[in-house]
């Protein structure tokens, strides 16, 4: 029996843990001014290893943000803090355009690379001394308590929608990162869970794990359906297909 996405919601136990705290602590942020968006982006970076959990980017995923990061690191320190305020400000800049065209793993990525430098000295610093406004502290203080994964899910909405608005770019193309090959057979683990035995289930998970993306899909109907955290849903094989090479 096929799944709809309302069906899809009652797979697991009322008992699984939902993340609630997620919406909410990315719509705080989205309230805060430019200015703390920043600052609570790299206080959350220096946070690393802490309390906070980001995962390097990969280099396949770097390549498109290179160029970028080196034009910046060439800018004079004053150079560099007005082109990190023009992207929280979704200012119509060049860098801004770049951006746009990127990936929500690669622009998560840009700003890991942009805290690297900054620990360097090479990337304009956090002044001396600063101190988080109220608002921000509060919502880092949020951050720091959530679960390795709702932090990721949260930084990366953080920085998804800044750099200038993808709707008034004409003929926009989004930049897609090579898809890494599937792992080999002998190289899979099996995902198991607790009180579900659906087949289906598994091979989703499965095949996710292993980037196996063109098995995966054939699990959809031509008009199926993917429902990814905290966004609209995805309608179509071809979409979700493009969903899972990009952002997988």
């Amino acid at each position: 029996m096929p799944f709809t996405i309302d069906s899809a919601r009652n797979i697991f136990s009322s008992n699984t843990l939902a993340a609630d705290a997620v919406p909410a602590t990315i719509a705080r942020f989205n309230q805060l001014s430019a200015e703390d968006q920043l600052a609570l982006i790299w206080f959350a970076y220096l946070e690393m290893g802490k309390t906070i959990t980001i995962a390097a980017p990969g280099a396949a995923n770097m390549q498109f943000a290179e160029r970028t990061i080196q034009d910046i690191l060439d800018m004079t320190p004053l150079e560099q803090s007005q082109v990190m305020c023009d992207l929280a400000n979704r200012a119509d800049t060049l860098v801004g355009r770049i951006y746009a065209t990127w990936t929500p793993n690669v622009k998560l990525g840009f700003w890991y690379a942009l805290a690297e430098e900054m620990a360097k000295g090479r990337i304009a610093a956090i002044p001396e001394g600063y101190k988080l406004s109220a608002n921000a502290n509060a919502v880092l203080a949020t951050i720091s308590g959530l679960e390795g994964g709702q932090q990721i899910t949260v930084l990366r909405n953080c920085v998804v929608d800044m750099g200038y608005d993808t709707k008034k770019i004409s003929n926009f193309k989004r930049i897609s990162a090579p898809v890494a090959p599937p792992k080999e057979f002998a190289q899979r683990t099996k995902v198991k869970i607790e009180g579900i035995d659906n087949s289906t289930i598994f091979n989703y998970m499965n095949n996710l794990n292993a980037n196996d993306f063109d098995a995966l899909i054939e699990l959809f109907t031509p008009d199926g359906a993917l429902q990814p955290p905290f966004r609209r849903p995805i309608v179509g094989k071809d979409n979700v297909l493009r969903f899972f090479r990009e952002e997988c």
